[in-house]
């Protein structure tokens, strides 16, 4: 298809001679007389480039500009005038013209200009259908309650540079929520830099984060810089934050505290400005406890906690989750579309899904490959997945929580203690009216602490009433 270029000029003998230089070189033309004509064209006829003149009767060039960038920013406009100046060009580079070309006009001159200009669109068009795709790719999909609360925290959170501290099981979504942060963030058009502090070995981690120069250590055969610094003006996410070293949890909090990093073997110090998110599966709080975890860092990193439920607190999303993995799996792995009977997708319901999201992916997958019909169906499961597992018990009253053994079975120790913890707080909340601060005092725990705990386990006050 050929590019579509529009010549808005109020001469005719401009528009005849722009139209013959670049329909010659296959460029499909269309003029305009006016800047209201123009602008009506754009709308319904989409081109590629604007050739617009300057001085018009009526509306002017320069605000005919300002309309079309605020129509659509990504449009090449190529500013053309007969009285060019130093001053016009400034004016129109500044109200967001591509480029500027003086009368009379110079064959040679409009095709490379109409030509880059061509080019600049396409990069466009690129760069918007792989945003567009990247943010299908981190979609977050449900309409659980407890999913609703974390979006409900990351569209608090998003705006503000405030640190931000994610929990949660590995393979429940953390980095998606991670990168809804940053996506809906004024640092949004900058890096988003990810760090899995427990897939780097501990010899070469503060490398990595902190950078170094050569010849700092054995190795070291040219400067590298570290992820802090490629993600100034952005924002580092760094996973499995609680498998640091207390050596490097010293540097990250200096980071944190002074906003500079210092590369290993340097002489001084760089200002970064970096938004940090940091997730983890481990407890920080037991882990301060042994002596594992710096106390001064997880306050620096617990500014907003947000604790992202496993996969089987919202079961209910999960026929959405596996229509979206089956969807974005076919397009991305060019297999044939299929689709999940009602009955199956009541047997993934039931499962205990200890990875979580990750896993019901890879389940989705290997069903799409390995199964030979348009209709996946309960015997088309693999024997892992046609055992149902007994469901977490949902705790509805005051007896029900009062009494987890009485409950359905959970299947780990991990389980059997979330549940029991879960229904002691319900239990004692009632028993003081849901009030937080006397609980906090007779249960002997932080009321900042409880708060969490409510978040964790998604308690409403709600649950006990009869």
């Amino acid at each position: 298809m050929k590019p579509r270029v529009l010549v808005i000029d109020d001469e005719p003998a401009i528009r005849d001679a722009l139209r013959l230089i670049l329909e010659y070189d296959h460029y499909d033309v269309t003029c305009a007389a006016s800047g209201p004509d123009g602008l009506s064209r754009v709308q319904d006829e989409r081109p590629d480039v604007v050739m617009l003149d300057v001085k018009m009767p009526g509306m002017d060039g320069l605000e005919v500009l300002r309309t079309l960038r605020a129509l659509d920013e990504t449009l090449p406009v190529i500013v053309i005038s007969g009285h060019g100046t130093g001053a016009t060009g400034f004016e129109a580079t500044r109200a967001g013209a591509f480029d500027f070309i003086d009368k009379p006009l110079g064959r040679d001159r409009v095709l490379v200009v109409v030509a880059n200009a061509v080019k600049q669109r396409a990069l466009g068009r690129e760069n918007r259908e792989l945003k567009l795709a990247m943010e299908a790719r981190y979609e977050m999909v449900g309409e659980a309650p407890g999913l609703r609360r974390v979006l409900d925290a990351v569209r608090r959170a998003a705006p503000t540079s405030a640190t931000v501290l994610l929990l949660g099981e590995s393979g429940a979504g953390k980095e998606l929520v991670a990168r809804a942060i940053h996506r809906n963030s004024p640092r949004a058009g900058q890096r988003f830099v990810q760090v899995n502090c427990a897939a780097i070995p501990e010899e070469l981690i503060e490398s990595e984060l902190f950078g170094h120069e050569k010849g700092s250590f054995t190795g070291a055969a040219e400067r590298q810089t570290g992820k802090f610094e490629q993600a100034d003006r952005g924002t580092i996410f760094l996973d499995e934050v609680g498998d640091m070293s207390q050596k490097t949890q010293a540097k990250v909090l200096r980071v944190l505290q002074e906003q500079e990093v210092e590369r290993l073997g340097a002489a001084r110090t760089i200002k970064v400005d970096v938004r940090v998110i940091a997730a983890t599966n481990k407890n920080l709080e037991e882990a301060i406890t042994r002596g594992e975890f710096r106390e001064d860092l997880f306050f620096r990193l617990n500014v907003i906690p947000i604790v992202v439920p496993p996969l089987r607190e919202r079961r209910e999303d999960i026929p959405r989750l596996v229509e979206h993995f089956a969807r974005r799996l076919c397009d991305d792995q060019n297999l044939r579309p299929k689709r999940f009977s009602a009955e199956a997708l009541a047997v993934l319901q039931q499962q205990r899904w200890r990875g979580n999201i990750r896993e019901l992916r890879n389940a989705v997958e290997r069903l799409l490959i390995m199964t030979p019909g348009e209709v996946i169906r309960p015997d088309d499961l693999p024997d892992d997945l046609r055992v149902t597992s007994a469901a977490e018990p949902v705790v509805q009253g005051a007896t029900a929580v009062a009494s987890p053994s009485a409950a359905a079975p959970v299947g780990t120790l991990r389980e059997f203690k979330d549940a029991a913890e879960r229904a002691f707080l319900v239990r004692k909340l009632q028993e003081n009216g849901w009030n937080i601060s006397r609980t906090a005092e007779v249960i002997d725990t932080p009321r900042s602490n409880l708060y969490k705990k409510l978040e964790q386990y998604g308690i409403r006050q709600d649950e006990g009433d009869a």
